[in-house]
């Protein structure tokens, strides 16, 4: 007697051909970005375990007069060791920094499968190797600086090369939404790295930066055999980016007076089609000559590219400095252990998960995607400046406090990496060309960069005078980022206002052609 079908097996069955796809090469590269944030993680976790508090573990066994520092690794036994961990950091995101403005041309002249796949092989090797420090007992700086350096350059082939990757795939009408749930990938790479790193960070911290570098690579393979670049390179309908029916006002807000559903249902969350685009796909297709990549130049010459690329800048420095900073603030403020300490770092990840999908749900609703970045940036600067004096009073509030932060934090950093990136490398001033997706996406999270090798940096050197110059650091930063958007959200007010004027503007027409058909 033969088993029925699987219903896995037959809901694949039911979904259209392009929804099948497209859940494909959203689940691929949501896994692809969750293990690369997965092997960025681990030196937040290890840096307590570098340079512990030696007294608490009582005598030194070796009789050593420096009592303090016996059970440090060095060279980070010293008392510059904040500056040692923060150049170690500083390395990896000033190569990641400069390394992604190159990345973005690369990506839009280079097949994106090979050049993911092999980006994420070599940020394995560059994983493990920092960590197979510990086995083969090195204690020079050189070494782990060059191994962050090499691994700063090769993590960049990731996020151009996702993005384009779900641009391809999806059109502009539900892509907040969409991408604020795919963005979660960040924080959950980052809670998974905390928790693989923690399992091993008291007792050979080498294998929490090995595993996850295996991690990298094995996903590296797997996306090397199943991703899907394009649409039509498997019979599948392109996405819509703009619709001809939509009026857009200079400030950017689309003002439809059709229904909202109308014009997004054709590309739903999984899909742009009913029957129309399986006769689309089965329909013989003519060879089109395939458009030039856009320059540097032009790229930056696209409406909001600078804006929200200086705005990226300082959010991203004060995203950054939690990511690489928390787990020791956390150790040194509340006196956990370090795996504790780790484990509630996590919660941070947490509240930037729901952060990022509120953003895309809310920006998607409004259509004002820099003014939602800059209402929820206004709101973090006096939480983070809460969170330093009263977060850590008890557990209970600070678990609250790290969720709502994290949330307001990541929630714009999340919006502009995904949304706001798709939407630019896909403006209507292209004309169609989608040959300028990783290059925004480069400009943005590449500019976004330099705020993330700046905000540890700055970490490491302001520390050594109080955790409160940090977090007053940090608010400044926020404040920066939300003024740098003032521009494109006046545009933003001003498209809602003339929706509003020419709508209330219609229905008085209507009227009076009832009245005067009466």
């Amino acid at each position: 007697m033969r088993a029925a079908l699987a219903p896995g097996v037959r809901l694949l069955r039911a979904l259209p051909r392009d929804s099948r796809y497209r859940g494909l090469t959203l689940v691929l590269t949501f896994l692809c970005y969750t293990s690369y944030h997965l092997s960025r993680k681990p030196i937040s976790i290890v840096k307590s375990q570098l340079h512990p508090n030696c007294s608490a573990l009582g005598p030194n066994p070796h009789n050593d007069s420096n009592s303090s520092t016996w059970c440090s690794w060095a060279p980070f036994d010293g008392d510059n060791y904040k500056e040692l961990f923060g150049a170690l950091d500083n390395a990896f995101l000033v190569a990641y920094a400069i390394g992604m403005f190159i990345s973005g041309i690369f990506g839009e002249r280079l097949p994106l499968r090979y050049y993911l796949s092999g980006g994420m092989v070599l940020s394995g090797l560059f994983t493990a190797l920092f960590g197979l420090g510990y086995f083969w007992d090195i204690h020079v700086l050189w070494y782990f600086i060059i191994v962050q350096v090499c691994n700063g350059l090769v993590q960049t082939t990731g996020w151009p090369s996702v993005v384009a990757c779900v641009g391809n795939w999806f059109g502009k009408g539900k892509r907040g939404l969409i991408m604020g749930i795919w963005n979660s990938h960040t924080s959950v790479g980052n809670i998974l790295g905390s928790l693989i790193a923690g399992v091993w960070v008291s007792s050979a911290w080498g294998l929490s930066f090995i595993v996850p570098g295996i991690i990298i690579a094995a996903v590296g393979i797997i996306c090397f055999f199943f991703l899907v670049e394009y649409p039509e390179d498997v019979g599948c309908s392109p996405p819509l980016h703009h619709m001809a029916s939509d009026e857009e006002d200079a400030g950017g807000v689309t003002c439809n007076e059709k229904d909202p559903e109308a014009v997004t249902s054709n590309e739903g969350p999984l899909s742009i089609s009913g029957q129309s685009s399986v006769n689309r796909s089965n329909s013989p297709k003519e060879p089109v000559e395939e458009p030039e990549a856009i320059s540097f130049l032009g790229a930056l010459r696209i409406p909001g590219v600078v804006e929200f690329s200086l705005c990226l800048l300082f959010a991203k420095l004060v995203s950054y400095t939690f990511l690489y900073w928390l787990p020791l603030y956390i150790v040194n403020v509340a006196h956990f252990s370090a795996k504790e300490a780790g484990d509630l770092s996590t919660l941070f990840d947490v509240g930037g998960i729901l952060g990022g999908i509120f953003a895309g749900l809310i920006s998607d609703y409004t259509g004002g995607r820099a003014t939602t970045c800059c209402v929820m940036l206004v709101v973090a600067a006096p939480m983070l400046f809460l969170y330093n004096h009263v977060g850590q009073n008890g557990i209970g509030t600070s678990i609250a406090m790290l969720i709502v932060c994290g949330a307001l934090v990541n929630g714009p950093y999340a919006l502009i990496t995904t949304a706001v990136s798709a939407d630019l490398g896909t403006h209507e001033s292209l004309k169609g060309n989608a040959k300028a997706l990783s290059t925004v996406t480069a400009i943005i999270d590449g500019t976004g960069s330099i705020g993330a090798a700046l905000g540890p940096l700055l970490a490491g050197l302001i520390s050594p005078t109080g955790w409160n110059n940090v977090f007053y650091m940090l608010i400044a930063a926020d404040v920066l980022a939300c003024l740098l958007l003032a521009r494109v959200v006046v545009k933003e007010v001003r498209g809602w206002c003339g929706c509003i004027a020419r709508k209330r503007g219609s229905s008085v027409q209507l009227t009076e052609s009832v009245l005067d058909g009466k």
